[in-house]
């Protein structure tokens, strides 16, 4: 499954960098992606785990940058 998110307060590129770096480890995942210009992350991940990677996702961006939302 392949999925798109809006993120609200996402503030540097290189916030977002560390963010999809963090993604792509979580088990399950395939691929990933964080833009800043846009706003936006891609996560495409196992089907059967989907909703726990997102989960996981959104706790790796919290870490990263706190203020930062995922528009679900």
């Amino acid at each position: 499954m392949k999925k798109k998110f809006k993120l609200v307060d996402l503030d540097c590129a290189n916030c977002a960098a560390k963010m999809e770096e963090a993604i792509k480890n979580i088990d399950g995942v395939t691929d990933a992606s964080v833009s800043f210009m846009t706003q936006k992350m891609m996560i495409e991940a196992d089907d059967a785990v989907f909703d726990k990677v997102v989960e996981e996702a959104v706790k790796c961006i919290a870490k990263v940058e706190p203020d930062c939302q995922v528009v679900l």
